[in-house]
């Protein structure tokens, strides 16, 4: 984990995402999934870039498949931004992080 994603859980999932005073974007991922790895460093690459203005967190939907069901989170990776609590749009599968960036509206 890098200093500008930080993981989550359900155990904090409210007051990281929903309560969070900025956009949030959070990559629901799991250990086993090849493209998620591929996809990594290139969400890291846009939290640095959107470091301030953008929360970015990482989800693993093994351990909390939960908000995965919650979420409708069928394919990962599934990247998804949140504003003021509410899903406003999310991307499936591995992106560079500046496609990221324009599908997500960051």
């Amino acid at each position: 984990m890098s200093a500008y994603v930080k993981e989550v859980s359900t155990a904090d999932w409210d007051t990281e995402v929903l309560d969070a005073p900025v956009p949030v974007v959070v990559d629901f991922w799991a250990p086993w999934c090849g493209p998620c790895r591929v996809v990594a460093p290139e969400v890291e690459k846009l939290a640095e870039k959107a470091a301030g203005t953008t929360r970015f967190v990482k989800l693993n939907i093994d351990e909390n498949r939960d908000l995965a069901v919650k979420y409708g989170v069928m394919s990962i990776p599934t990247i998804a931004k949140f504003e003021r609590g509410t899903l406003v749009s999310q991307v499936v599968g591995a992106r560079k992080a500046d496609a990221l960036a324009s599908e997500l509206g960051i």
